[in-house]
């Protein structure tokens, strides 16, 4: 019998919390310079995963050490000549596969207080089970496998591509001080001169942190708690980091005031966590969209 919407969520947020709670924050997942690594993609449609899942699937990269971000479902790695490979006896049955969700809007036609008929539109969870590539055999699909060797020499990555994207919002940032804030009464970002970060990794994601306070009111993203928006703010910056090849930190130190508010409210309210990602998502494509020339894309329906 198919799970109910709420069962879904609520086993999906407590995977999530379970991961904060033994230190694995879904949204930061270890960097490696690899072309075939990076933000969990599909093998098919080549699109990345939004909302929720690539919490979801960098949970499951990071519990077994998949460095490719390909994922594809049984008959999508089928149609490209591989095979998924049988079940290990130390993996329980039905958790060999990644369940991932996305949104489908169906219609429905019902009578309103007048007696007229009125079609609406509400969103349908639904589930999709995918495997990474790293679970599948077949010389087809070796080229989407992440690099086995070791480079003593790696490539730093290139932060033109942040720089481009942070200055084509247009949005004011003004440099000085000790503190990275957004005032939404003025509506400027106030940041650190970059000499005064530990890291380039760390000025930019801390840039796209506060792009994503930015973005709130342009998205209609108000009402919510403090907390709340720190979490999406959090998830927004990994995600663009991701997208722009920005390595990004395990280490949580500067965030752990923050770990037990988040866990609260994804303990509380099952649905948070699809809300904050969901959020994350169309705020980082809202900033991206500046440099890519691109409309931001309402995420309401993730292909498989």
């Amino acid at each position: 019998m198919p799970s109910s919407q709420s069962e879904i969520q609520q086993q999906i947020t407590a995977r999530i919390v379970e991961g904060l709670k033994n230190g694995v924050v879904a949204w930061r997942k270890p960097w490696r310079l690899d072309p075939n690594s990076g933000s969990p993609t599909n093998v098919i449609s080549k699109r990345r995963y939004s909302g929720v899942n690539p919490l979801l699937l960098d949970i499951v990269a990071m519990d077994r050490g998949y460095s490719s971000r390909h994922w594809g479902t049984y008959q999508q790695w089928v149609s490209l000549g591989a095979q998924v490979q049988k079940r290990p006896h130390n993996v329980k049955p039905g958790q060999w596969g990644t369940s991932i969700v996305f949104y489908k809007q169906v219609k429905k036609k019902r009578l309103n207080d007048q007696g007229d008929e009125k079609t609406e539109t509400f969103p349908v969870l639904r589930t999709f089970t995918v495997f990474n590539v790293e679970q599948v055999d077949g010389a087809s699909v070796d080229h989407l496998r992440a690099s086995t060797e070791s480079d003593s020499s790696p490539l730093a990555p290139d932060y033109e591509p942040a720089q481009d994207a942070i200055e084509a919002t247009g949005a004011e940032i003004r440099y000085g001080g000790d503190r990275a804030f957004y005032l939404p009464n003025y509506d400027y970002i106030q940041m650190p001169h970059r000499h005064q970060f530990d890291s380039l990794n760390e000025f930019y994601c801390t840039a796209f942190h506060e792009l994503a306070h930015w973005s709130e009111h342009r998205l209609g993203w108000t009402g919510h708690s403090y907390a709340t928006n720190e979490l999406v703010a959090e998830i927004t910056s990994c995600y663009a980091a991701a997208q722009l090849g920005i390595p990004v930190g395990e280490d949580m130190g500067n965030h752990t005031a923050y770990l037990a508010s988040w866990l609260k409210a994804l303990e509380n309210d099952p649905k948070a966590i699809f809300k904050a990602a969901s959020q994350a998502s169309k705020a980082t494509n809202f900033i991206l969209s500046f440099s890519r020339n691109e409309q931001s894309q309402p995420d309401d329906l993730q292909e498989a």
